[in-house]
């Protein structure tokens, strides 16, 4: 596939590469969570899928895949689109007593 086109209307987002952020990659780690369409991430917990992929990999997910699922899933519910390192921060706040607990 080349280069993600990326959208910001979200209507019109048909593959996950479309959304800001989204590789080849991380469109796998979707398929291993169970997601086929970008619009499976609406309403969906960051940090539920951040640990379900750590479960199912069986290795502890850096950090930035994290905040990766935090943009797609925040871009996805209708906020505007943002690179993943600019969630760095609220994520250390908000997950970092919780990826330290995380055991895989």
């Amino acid at each position: 596939m080349k280069k993600a086109d990326h959208q910001t209307d979200r209507k019109q987002i048909r593959h996950f590469q479309q959304i800001i952020n989204i590789g080849p990659a991380f469109t796998k780690d979707f398929e291993v969570l169970g997601l086929d369409r970008p619009q499976q991430l609406i309403g969906r917990d960051p940090w539920t899928l951040f640990r379900k992929l750590c479960k199912v990999t069986k290795t502890r997910q850096d950090p930035c895949v994290l905040d990766t699922l935090i943009a797609a899933v925040d871009f996805m519910n209708g906020n505007p689109p943002k690179k993943w390192f600019e969630y760095t921060k609220d994520r250390k706040a908000k997950y970092s007593k919780r990826l330290a607990e995380l055991k895989i």
